[in-house]
């Protein structure tokens, strides 16, 4: 299985618009060039780094209007679109008024594949996508399977599809934005972990999002996988439109039943994919195989293994791919030790949803929050974790909102409000963490808000925390 060279026939002298510069506008421009079709890019920004990435598609025989995204181009027949740009764009309302269709890269990737091409085992959700597609590539690779993971994560679906390294099956994250402009994908197998209201302002409506989620299970050849714990999840699977004989998986934290995946007694096991569901279990993994042993993590490791088990992966590659996973930085990474203190950064959880799940994983903890809302609000979180607070530290220009929350819900619990937002507060925040910690403690760094207030991303969030954790040891030693 694998990709293979793509016939220019059905490209050649296409007129295609690209909507956006950046990491899928420029591949999928270069690649619809390389096929032969006639391309122009809009871009709405007109910096110098735009001009400069214009100044290289130009070279390659490429139009670039910068500074102009609404207009759509004449003799249009197709738009691909960067997954940022919100459905209700004036350049897609001029698209859909005359009749111009409009995709996605993640959809171009789909129609250039090849007979025989590898198959996608997709995964979607508000939280832990990363790290299950991560988990499910390992595992893959236990199984001795040729594969990567692709897509959302950062590597290029069309590199994956169109690039000479031949593949038995993918593992795909995808997106809501990416899903909402990807009509024809049909995978495999596919999961949506969980659901929880997030980019609002992009859907326009909770009811929107979780319909562009949804859309992942269209299609699927034998397993959509859902969650348990998530009713809504289990609502999307009933009303995909699935190939006969899918079938649907569910994965819980608790004993599974039939169809399910779970955990008894300290062990993951399988009631799915066994030959009499309603009375064998088959042991996959223990929960310690899993790190960090997070019950959210342990949620990601049971999805990634309902996924990889309907690819027919066996029990020992499960529990060989699971041991040798390594989460990526910042997604509840224990940082240190100090003074019989723990310190873990989970920078990642930039939503209340993504916070709750980390917040849930410690007792006693002091939270290290703050940064920008994104219009959520913390009451629904503030009361799940208040019984497990020690003590709270909040950063950043929203902090005020979560401050509010504690005040009514979480009185009793001492806050230190640091009111600045340079981004040498984390290192006075780590600071005041420590004084507010016993021994036992967990202070964990798990915001509830994005983090471009004060920092560049999460990541340049969680080194500051991690530095200012080692600063802290190096004083302590």
């Amino acid at each position: 299985m694998g990709s293979r060279e793509v016939s220019n026939q059905d490209w050649q002298g296409k007129y295609v618009t690209v909507a956006g510069l950046g990491v899928s506008g420029i591949p999928a421009a270069k690649v619809l060039r390389g096929l032969g079709a006639v391309v122009t890019v809009v871009n709405d920004g007109d910096d110098e780094r735009s001009r400069t990435q214009a100044a290289e598609l130009e070279a390659q025989g490429i139009t670039v209007r910068l500074g102009d995204g609404a207009t759509l181009p004449e003799s249009t027949e197709l738009i691909v679109t960067t997954p940022g740009w919100k459905p209700d764009k004036p350049l897609f309302t001029a698209a859909a008024e005359a009749g111009v269709p409009v995709w996605g890269d993640v959809e171009l990737a789909w129609r250039l594949r090849g007979p025989g091409a590898a198959p996608w085992l997709a995964v979607t959700g508000t939280n832990g996508k990363t790290t299950t597609v991560r988990m499910l590539a390992s595992v893959l690779e236990a199984a001795g399977l040729r594969t990567a993971a692709v897509g959302n994560i950062g590597v290029s679906l069309l590199d994956a599809v169109l690039g000479d390294e031949e593949y038995d099956v993918l593992a795909v994250e995808l997106s809501s934005y990416q899903l909402h402009w990807a009509p024809s994908l049909r995978a495999h197998s596919a999961a949506v972990l969980n659901l929880a209201p997030d980019h609002l302002d992009w859907h326009g409506s909770m009811a929107a999002y979780v319909a562009d989620k949804g859309r992942i299970y269209e299609g699927n050849r034998v397993a959509c996988v859902y969650n348990a714990a998530d009713p809504v999840t289990e609502d999307l699977v009933r009303e995909a439109d699935v190939e006969e004989g899918c079938r649907a998986i569910g994965f819980t934290l608790n004993t599974p039943g039939p169809s399910q995946l779970g955990v008894v007694d300290g062990i993951l096991v399988d009631r799915a994919f066994v030959a009499n569901r309603q009375k064998q279990a088959q042991e996959l993994a223990e929960v310690k195989d899993i790190d960090p042993p997070a019950p959210h993590n342990i949620a990601n490791a049971l999805a990634a293994a309902a996924l990889a088990r309907a690819f027919g992966v066996e029990p020992a590659a499960v529990r060989d791919g699971l041991r040798a996973f390594r989460p990526d930085p910042h997604r509840i990474e224990h940082i240190a030790d100090v003074a019989q203190v723990a310190y873990v950064d989970d920078s990642k959880a930039t939503n209340t949803h993504a916070a709750e799940a980390s917040l849930a994983a410690y007792d006693p903890i002091v939270w290290i929050a703050g940064g920008l809302a994104k219009g959520a609000t913390f009451d629904e979180l503030v009361t799940g974790a208040a019984g497990r607070l020690r003590g709270v530290v909040l950063i950043g220009r929203d902090r005020e909102l979560i401050r509010e929350a504690l005040t009514r819900h979480a009185p009793e619990v001492p806050v230190v409000d640091l009111g600045r937002t340079d981004t040498g507060a984390m290192s006075e925040a780590v600071r005041e963490a420590a004084r507010l910690a016993r021994p036992g403690d967990t202070v964990l760094m798990a915001p509830a808000c994005a983090s471009m207030d004060m920092f560049v991303n999460y990541n340049k969030r969680g080194e500051a925390f991690a530095d200012a954790v080692r600063a802290l040891a190096a004083e302590s030693a």
